[in-house]
């Protein structure tokens, strides 16, 4: 009997040592970004990165610019900044990975949003997302979305076994808008797909609503980062050093709180469970009265005549005009059978101007105005599309909004406390 106490003992012993050792695996990450494009705070996003790389097991870096000049050579540069300062780091923590590990796992995605279908062809960045997310594992690839959904979409449709070994974390809201083809793609083929869609929650990490804040972002820079390593030199460079790191909740997500459950507590927002995505189809000639939730999928359609020659290429766009004034151009598409359509994702809340132009008399001229309402998903639209138990986006309780940002409140209670642990890693830096 004392034996078999022994071994009960033993088993249990080994049982314990083995759950606790999992719960202290690190994430497996896969961060896809449009690093280098017109917004810079991606490079302050990656320093962060950078800087607790000891915390993750990053399986790839790709650059998906949907938007922008952003490309894998600014990936490249920033892991150069953090070779200079990784011998500091080294001092006060283990498992920080080689600059040479982390150019090997840097790629070249997709240059530019996709096409109406949403895919085009295999990018050197879609290719590692698959070859990443096959890799035998007791742990899933955390997906980690920067940017464009554009090489992840392109990995869904190569290889679509890969949808149950991935866990999505999107930025969306002016992602979305530029990837408005890739995520039509992947609401309609890949609804089962585990997935955080954050529309908004994100903004108010670096809202300027910060009265429950000590640490008020233009005096961060000054009191934490300056003058600490090549990294927090170049930081200056970025917003002259305030802070945004609008990607970074992401990592936040990871880092404090259970991953597997969006909607509890964490660093990275807390979320709610959603079953449909806010999908509109307007007559293009007639347009529509109706408010609209911010990032519903906007689709325009018009009838024209049958184009038989090149039918890819469709003679028609879309111009927005935004409240800067700044005009917008979105390309149009040929679907065959004389159907042309334009899909698009309004970021905000606005009241949107647009007007099709084309050298087709029967898509030429036609104009309106979209009213654009700060609720996401908003009302249910009889073509929205249906999702499964596993989407997740921004909170809709009133008393949660940061200002205007829906969900907002679940990440900005935890600023001080990301920062002030951020500022003992600059500190390494000294």
């Amino acid at each position: 009997m004392k034996n078999i106490f022994s071994i009960l003992l033993l088993i249990l012993s080994f049982s314990s040592i083995k759950a606790q050792k999992s719960t202290l695996e690190k994430p497996r990450i896969l961060i896809s970004t449009d690093i280098g494009g017109t917004d810079p705070d991606d490079n302050q996003s990656m320093i962060h990165l950078l800087m607790y790389s000891d915390k993750f097991n990053i399986e790839g870096l790709v650059s998906s610019p949907s938007f922008g000049n952003g490309s894998k050579k600014e990936i490249l540069k920033m892991i150069g900044l953090y070779e200079q300062d990784l011998p500091k780091l080294k001092k006060h923590s283990s498992g920080f990975p080689t600059p040479k590990y982390l150019r090997s796992v840097s790629k070249q995605g997709l240059h530019g949003n996709a096409p109406y279908e949403g895919f085009s062809k295999s990018t050197e960045g879609s290719e590692w997302i698959v070859k990443s997310a096959r890799k035998k594992s007791t742990q899933p690839l955390w997906v980690l979305v920067w940017g464009g959904l554009e090489d992840v979409a392109q990995a869904l449709h190569d290889a679509p076994d890969i949808q149950n070994k991935i866990k999505i974390y999107w930025i969306g809201g002016p992602n979305k808008k530029w990837s408005a083809n890739s995520y039509s793609y992947i609401v309609k083929n890949f609804p089962d797909l585990w997935f955080i869609e954050a529309n908004s929650t994100y903004y108010a990490f670096f809202s300027k609503n910060e009265d429950r804040n000590i640490l008020k972002s233009p005096e961060y820079y000054d009191r934490y980062i300056k003058g600490y390593g090549a990294m927090g030199k170049d930081f200056k460079n970025y917003y002259k050093g305030e802070i945004k790191m609008g990607d970074s909740p992401t990592l936040f997500y990871l880092m404090q709180g259970n991953p597997n459950d969006p909607t509890g507590e964490s660093w990275g927002g807390s979320f709610e469970k959603i079953n449909r995505s806010a999908h509109i189809i307007v007559d293009g000639n007639k347009g529509t009265s109706e408010d609209i939730a911010f990032c519903s999928l906007i689709e325009f359609r018009f009838k024209g005549p049958i184009i038989r020659d090149n039918p890819a290429t469709a003679p028609f766009h879309m111009e927005t005009m935004h409240k800067k004034k700044d005009v917008q151009k979105w390309a149009g598409s040929y679907l065959g059978d004389g159907n042309y359509a334009i899909q698009y994702v309004p970021k905000g809340a606005e009241v949107l101007n647009y007007k099709f132009v084309s050298e087709i008399p029967e898509l030429n001229g036609h104009e309106g105005k979209l009213n654009i309402v700060n609720l996401w998903p908003g009302k249910e639209n009889p073509t929205d599309i249906p999702l499964g138990k596993t989407w997740f986006s921004d909170k809709s309780d009133p008393t949660l909004y940061e200002g205007k940002f829906q969900g907002g409140k679940t990440i900005s209670k935890w600023k001080n406390d990301i920062l002030l642990d951020w500022a003992k890693r600059w500190d390494w830096l000294k």
